[in-house]
C-alpha cells in the first residue's frame, strides 16, 4: 500500500452504498477468515475513489486505561495482521510499548461501510522497518527524522530548523531508518464489520478468534 491517493474512480461510490443498503449483508455473502474479507471491502473501497481508503483510527491506552485514538495509515495486511508506522517515542508508541493492544477502525461512510479490528499489539522486526522506510518519499524519510512527534515545540520555525540541519546532515545520500521509528503490527482477535441498511437496521457480523481458526456471529445493530 504505496503513500498517495487510492487509484481513481472505476465504481460509483454512491450507487454501491444504495446496493448494500438494500441488498443487506448475509452470512453467505463473508469469507470463512476477516483478513480475506478485509481485502475485499477494501478492494471495493479503492475501486469506488474514496480518498485513502487505507486511513484508519488507531485507538490504544495507557498504562492506567487512559485511552487516545488517532489517525493513521494501514501499510501492510496479511495473515499476522495489520501493520502501520510511527515514531516509537510519540504518545501512541509510548502506550502500545506500555499497553501492547489497540483498536482499528476503517470507516468508509461514502459505501457505508466499517470494520473494526482489536487485538494485540507489537513491533515488527527490525529488517522490515527498515525496507518499508527505504521505500518512503525522501521527504517523508527526513520529516521522521526531524520531527519529535508528540513533543511540545516552541513554534514552526523550529520544527522548520530541524528539518533543514536534517537535509544538511543526510545530503544527497541515502537515509536511514530513525532507531526511534518503524513498524507495529495489530494481530486480529476480533474483528466486525459494519454495513448500513435504513432506519438503522444495519447488518454488523464479528470474526471471533477461536484456536486457530474464527467463530463468526451476527450482532444486533
Amino acid at each position: 500500500m504505496p503513500e498517495g491517493d487510492a487509484e481513481p474512480s472505476a465504481v460509483d461510490p454512491a450507487a454501491l452504498r444504495r446496493e448494500n443498503e438494500e441488498r443487506g449483508l448475509a452470512r453467505a455473502d463473508l469469507a470463512a477468515d476477516p483478513v480475506t474479507q478485509f481485502h475485499r471491502w477494501f478492494d471495493d473501497a479503492v475501486a469506488s475513489g474514496l480518498y485513502q481508503p487505507e486511513g484508519m483510527v488507531i485507538a490504544s491506552a495507557s498504562s492506567v486505561g487512559e485511552p487516545s485514538a488517532r489517525m493513521v495509515l494501514l501499510r501492510g495486511v496479511d495473515d499476522r495482521g495489520f501493520t502501520f508506522f510511527t515514531n516509537y517515542e510519540s504518545r501512541k508508541g509510548h502506550e502500545l510499548d506500555e499497553n501492547p493492544v489497540a483498536a482499528a477502525l476503517f470507516a468508509w461512510h461514502t459505501i457505508g461501510r466499517q470494520i473494526r479490528i482489536t487485538g494485540p499489539v507489537a513491533r515488527i522486526d527490525a529488517g522490515e522497518s527498515d525496507a518499508y522506510f527505504a521505500s518512503r518519499p525522501r521527504g517523508s524519510q527526513l520529516s521522521a527524522w526531524a520531527s519529535p512527534q508528540s513533543a511540545v515545540v516552541d513554534d514552526r520555525a523550529a520544527l522548520d530548523a530541524r528539518r533543514v540541519e536534517q537535509e544538511a546532515r543526510w545530503g544527497d545520500g541515502p537515509i536511514e531508518r530513525p532507531p526511534f521509528w518503524g513498524g507495529y503490527r495489530l494481530e486480529p482477535r476480533e474483528v466486525e464489520l459494519w454495513q448500513g441498511r435504513a432506519n438503522r437496521f444495519h447488518d454488523r457480523f464479528r470474526y471471533r478468534r477461536a484456536g486457530s481458526g474464527w467463530i463468526l456471529e451476527r450482532l444486533a445493530p
